[in-house]
């Protein structure tokens, strides 16, 4: 029975209308297949009547299109596709009915979802135009640089979804998402050479369908922009023409470097870094860096076994994280800078050497990098070295206090070390690298030769006074600058809708609070220099 039932699927999911008319009768327009957005459904008549009430309609005047995908994003991009039209812009939401991006389904169940995201999406009609991709034509050929980019995405998007670094090509996720990738790249390639829109905003930029619709308009010459979230309420991370998951800072502190660096920002930027080391909540920040409070250098040192040698701290990032996928220098990954790290610790066992795991990793389905360095030392960890559990009740702020030297790939925790005067050795494309507080090798050579300088005299390359002056501006423009004013965080998004409805945005305070960040989505000059206060 089972076999017949699915060949049924598949006859009818290949019939014009048919799936369509077996969702309306049998399914009345409700959710299906965890493809769900009623808070959308229940805000849409209520951010109507605010877009007609609207006095800001010659705000904007760009043909913008927002492509979404996962019901999450395609409410969020739906309501900033809303709030665009209320500022005069010429808006179309173009989306794909998926609900996660791992599990295959097949066409009937496609079109079902598609059905319900229509009886969802099309009350926002006439204000925004809806596009169903997924039943647009698609281009019969795509250029060969879109089909190598198929496949980089693809391996992304197998090392996001199982969190590690070692991906076969023969896997079947990867197989997977090569297929919807394809036809994702397909559907971009016509889409968007047929509309060609002033503007095109996505999420992330980087992986899954979204980083096929950013890499396919820049290879049309169309402007993107790309936002994704962070630690901080009502704020968004903002990119032009580059996936924001990468987090180029560069023209952001080129902007603010020279800007003054008052006694109250170096204040307030004190205020955020001591709740990071006391494990508190701090202003609009919806989450801890460490579970375990501040015990000071003697106390970790005591715990963890430690002596007078010296000591190098490792700070490592969650395998897989969208902050830390493309991100190699001379590295293949950063499990292999883990591990000829460790080689180079085993033979120097006069250097004491402490691996933080990234505390984030802790819940997470991927491996532990501390049980992939376990594993690689044969299970024998020598008597020099310490590998700290994501779980494990040790404050990193503390291993900062004791460590001579510290080595990052791209977590923050580097630029919190340089902040310390601590020299960090930063091996990952992080947004803190090449700021002119960090040592930044470009080879193995050169990685192995800093490493030996450092442990030969590591007070000799501790920060000058300038050097750590710099790290705490840096630090304050990272926090405050390049974060933008937004009214709706991906992670609150019920809760921030109800306290941020359209009617308050479609104001004089309104505009003057978020208006420069609606601006910058539609690729609109950034400008840096506003702090988010």
């Amino acid at each position: 029975m089972p076999r017949v039932r699915q060949q049924i699927r598949q006859i009818f999911g290949k019939l014009p209308l048919a799936v369509e008319i077996d969702y309306k009768l049998r399914w009345n327009n409700q959710p299906i297949g965890g493809f769900r957005m009623e808070r959308l459904r229940t805000a849409i008549p209520e951010m109507k009547r605010d877009i007609a009430k609207s006095q800001y309609k010659d705000f904007g005047r760009k043909k913008v299109f927002i492509f979404s995908t996962l019901h999450y994003w395609v409410e969020h991009t739906a309501t900033l596709g809303l709030t665009l039209a209320g500022l005069g812009y010429d808006v179309t939401l173009g989306f794909l009915p998926f609900a996660n991006w791992h599990t295959r389904i097949d066409d009937f169940q496609i079109r079902q979802q598609n059905a319900y995201g229509n009886s969802v999406l099309n009350k926002a009609k006439p204000e925004i135009h809806i596009e169903e991709l997924i039943n647009y034509p698609r281009a019969e050929t795509l250029p060969l640089e879109i089909i190598e980019i198929v496949e980089k995405t693809s391996f992304l998007d197998t090392q996001y979804d199982e969190q590690i670094e070692q991906v076969s090509k023969e896997s079947p996720l990867y197989e997977f998402r090569v297929e919807r990738n394809t036809d994702a790249a397909r559907i971009a390639y016509q889409w968007l050479s047929d509309y060609q829109p002033d503007a095109l905003i996505v999420p992330n930029g980087l992986i899954l369908e979204f980083g096929i619709f950013f890499q396919v308009a820049r290879h049309l010459e169309i402007p993107v922009t790309t936002y994704e979230f962070g630690e901080q309420k009502q704020r968004t991370w903002l990119a032009q023409n580059d996936p924001v998951m990468y987090q180029d800072t560069k023209t952001m502190w080129e902007s603010t470097k020279d800007k003054e660096f008052d006694n109250s920002k170096n204040e307030r930027i004190q205020e955020l870094v001591s709740s990071r080391q006391g494990a508190t909540l701090w202003n609009n920040f919806y989450r801890k860096w460490q579970d375990s409070p501040s015990e000071g250098e003697i106390a970790v040192k005591t715990k963890l076994g430690l002596d007078e040698r010296p000591i190098v701290l490792m700070a490592t990032n969650v395998l897989g994280d969208s902050l830390t996928l493309d991100r190699q220098t001379f590295s293949e990954s950063l499990t292999e800078w883990v591990k000829r790290s460790l080689d180079y610790f085993v033979e120097n066992d006069k250097i004491q050497f402490v691996l933080r795991t990234h505390p984030g990793e802790f819940g997470l389905t991927g491996p532990s990098v501390a049980k992939i360095a376990k594993e690689y030392l044969g299970g024998k960890v020598p008597e020099n070295i310490r590998l700290i559990a994501p779980d494990a009740p040790v404050n990193t702020y503390d291993l900062i206090e004791a460590a001579d030297v510290g080595m990052t790939y791209t977590t923050t925790v580097g630029l919190e070390m340089a902040m310390s005067g601590l020299p960090v050795i930063s091996v990952g494309k992080t947004h803190y690298r090449g700021k002119g507080f960090t040592i930044d090798p470009e080879t193995w050579e050169d990685y192995f030769s800093n490493l030996d300088l450092a442990l030969k005299d590591p007070k000799a390359l501790r920060l000058s006074k300038q050097q750590v002056k710099d790290a705490w501006h840096y630090a304050y423009r990272y926090f405050f600058n390049y974060p933008k004013v937004f009214p709706w965080h991906l992670m609150h998004f019920t809760e921030d809708l109800d306290n941020n409805p359209l009617e308050r945005i479609f104001t004089k305070e309104g505009l003057e609070k978020y208006g420069e960040t609606f601006k910058s989505l539609v690729s609109d000059p950034v400008d840096w220099t506003i702090e988010a206060i």
